[in-house]
């Protein structure tokens, strides 16, 4: 079984943890948010194209959908 200074520092880390976790999911809602609020559009706002249909398929277009990066 952990000591009470174990069961402490467990304690603390693990709130640590559950803070950082929030954080992340915080900050996922809000990228997320963005995007649906402005449609993708800025996701796509680099590209060089005229069509935005056609944008992923540009070499100038640097965010690529469709590509998978590895």
């Amino acid at each position: 079984l952990l000591s009470v200074p174990q069961k402490w520092a467990l304690l603390a880390l693990s709130a640590c943890s559950s803070l950082s976790c929030l954080c992340c999911l915080l900050g996922l809602l809000v990228a997320i948010g963005l995007t649906l609020g402005n449609q993708g559009r800025v996701l796509l706002a680099p590209c060089a194209v005229g069509d935005i249909a056609l944008a992923p398929v540009s070499r100038e277009c640097p965010f690529d959908p469709t590509r998978v990066y590895v």
